[in-house]
């Protein structure tokens, strides 16, 4: 399988892991708050700092009941409707522009998620380098189609989507002139629990769609996106955030700068340890062979003393005889006087 490279970042199991901030709504209607998210994702040491494009008009109706109010006592967004909701939490399109700008000027990645083809047609003006395509919308085939059209690498979160569903819109992006593509295994409940996560997926997912496959996560703290690490998983996506307690429509799932970096930090090291297949010596445990246990004489000897429980010992150093041999000996007799301490050798028995 091939790497997929996002504005000369590749992606694949040979690099680190990319790690996505994910700004969303976590701006709170500040374009000075947004730029100081980028500020610290950057300084957090992510890849990516990724924005949502869209409106209230482009997202839902402006209808105050029925389906359009969220009355769910279980969510984080009970009494708003779904367009008030997105009228708090959409990035205003005229803070692309500086945002992206912004990125640029710290070595951050930054693209969107756009939720229309209109969404699409804007972002190309700002030459975004891949494009997102949340779980929500991964039954969108239009807007799947729409991006991938750009020719622009895709990434698509693949919550609540059956098999049958990856295949229709991994079929459609491809059909539609992607040529990489990005599959995140991804729990749309906010927050998500980690028994609900499933991140067994991310290998199966792998082989089923031959593409890179990472993880969206909505739960609390780095555990779930490490364990996606450990299976394969190439990108990692957290909603980002300056401080949980300054609030926000997606606030308190988000991740605060300290544990981004943690995220950045550990990720790499848990892409670094799974290394390769591999038994026997390495060459930086050489020097600890020495201290494996071997046999040893336990008590001072004189020619022709028998071998007992009590003078013949395991222990460490490692210079003697491997333990294996220890019944072996048990009942010969040295052929030499023998000082406490001496390691045992072949060359001692009779």
């Amino acid at each position: 399988m091939s790497e997929i490279t996002i504005a000369s970042r590749k992606i694949g199991t040979a690099h680190r892991p990319f790690i996505i901030a994910e700004m969303s709504g976590n701006h709170n209607q500040s374009l000075e708050r947004a730029l100081q998210i980028v500020e610290a994702a950057a300084e957090a040491g992510a890849d990516a700092l990724k924005l949502q494009t869209y409106t209230a008009e482009t997202m839902t109706l402006d209808i105050n009941e029925g389906e359009f109010f969220i009355d769910d006592p279980s969510s984080l967004w009970k009494g708003s409707s779904l367009y008030s909701l997105y009228q708090q939490a959409y990035t205003p399109w005229e803070w692309h522009e500086p945002i992206f700008k912004r990125c640029k000027e710290l070595g951050l990645i930054c693209f969107s998620t756009p939720f229309d083809e209109t969404a699409v047609d804007f972002l190309e003006q700002l030459d975004a380098p891949c494009y997102k395509i949340a779980s929500f919308e991964n039954v969108d085939l239009p807007l799947i189609r729409k991006a991938a059209s750009t020719g622009k690498p895709l990434i698509i979160s693949t919550g609540m989507a059956s098999i049958a569903e990856l295949d229709e819109m991994v079929r459609a992006a491809r059909e539609a002139g992607c040529k990489e593509l990005v599959l995140l295994k991804c729990t749309s409940s906010y927050p998500a629990t980690p028994e609900d996560s499933n991140l067994l997926t991310i290998p199966h997912m792998r082989q089923l769609f031959e593409c890179e496959v990472g993880v969206s996560d909505h739960t609390f703290g780095i555990g779930a996106p490490l364990a996606g690490v450990a299976l394969g998983a190439t990108v990692i996506e957290k909603h980002f955030t300056l401080r949980r307690a300054d609030g926000g429509v997606d606030s308190v799932f988000s991740m605060e700068p300290e544990e981004m970096r943690a995220l950045v930090v550990e990720s790499e090291r848990a892409w670094q340890s799974l290394g390769k297949v591999q038994y026997g010596l390495q060459a930086k445990e050489e020097g600890s062979l020495k201290h494996r246990r071997s046999l040893y004489f336990a008590q001072d000897l004189k020619p022709g003393d028998v071998l007992t429980k009590e003078n013949l010992r395991a222990i460490r150093p490692g210079l003697g005889l491997a333990p294996k041999y220890y019944d072996i000996l048990l009942g010969r007799k040295v052929n030499r006087e023998i000082k406490k301490g001496t390691p045992v050798t072949w060359d001692t028995i009779l």
